[in-house]
Order: C-alpha cells, then sequence, then structure tokens
C-alpha cells in the first residue's frame, strides 16, 4: 500500500492528511499529536475514526493543517483521515457513516453587514 492523500475542512480549517501503512504515528505540522492539540477532547477527535475502525496501530498518519481554531482544526483532519480509512477499506464506510464522520459540516460564521454592528446584532436604537 502506499501513501493515501486526503482533503478534509471545517469552517476555514484545511486538512490534507497522508496516511501510510507504519507503527500508529501521528504529525501534525510536524509536530506530535500530543504537542499539537494539548487537550484529550481534541485528541480523542482525531483519533476518533481509528479508534472505531481498530485502526490505531496500523498507520503512520501526516498531517498538513492551517486556518482556523483547534477546533475546527481537529474535526478537519478527523474528516481527512475518515476519507483515507474509506479508501484504503471500503468496509469501514458501514462502521464511519452511522457516527456521521463521512458528512462534511457545512456550517460557516455568517459575514457582518453594513449598517449593522455584527451579523445579526443592530445598533442601539434611539427614538429621540
Amino acid at each position: 500500500m502506499e501513501t493515501v492523500h486526503k482533503i478534509g475542512r471545517r469552517k476555514t480549517a484545511v486538512a490534507r492528511v497522508y496516511v501510510s501503512k507504519g507503527k500508529g504515528n501521528i504529525t501534525v505540522n510536524k509536530r506530535d499529536l500530543d504537542n499539537y492539540f494539548t487537550t484529550a477532547s481534541l485528541q480523542y477527535k482525531v483519533q476518533q475514526p481509528l479508534l472505531l475502525t481498530d485502526n490505531t496501530k496500523s498507520f503512520d498518519i501526516k498531517v498538513n493543517v492551517f486556518g482556523g481554531g483547534v477546533t475546527g482544526q481537529a474535526e478537519a483532519i478527523r474528516l481527512a483521515i475518515t476519507r483515507a480509512l474509506v479508501e484504503i477499506n471500503e468496509e469501514h464506510k458501514a462502521v464511519l457513516k452511522p457516527e456521521g464522520l463521512l458528512t462534511r459540516d457545512p456550517r460557516m460564521v455568517e459575514r457582518k453587514k453594513f449598517g449593522q454592528k455584527k451579523a445579526r446584532k443592530k445598533f442601539q436604537f434611539s427614538k429621540r
């Protein structure tokens, strides 16, 4: 098996993932996963597709991610890893799809409109 390359997106974060056979090392922007994502919840989000398919020690994963915040980046990586696992083995789709991991979350920040304070909030109204 050669390297599988997939892209995942969430909000403004874009993650490029390279999956190859290995011992289970995950490198994010040339740093270890534990150093890049310090909280356990974000580490779990990244590893979720691997845990569900019992592949935590099967693949080495190299990630380039930019844009957005840490949560958006973690979810972008999760989507990319899920897509790579499905390409490697089509049977993983039956496990990952019910968990909602194959769906790209389309929610984005709504833009600010002119004449308003924020996207929905208005400036304070004064009658007199």
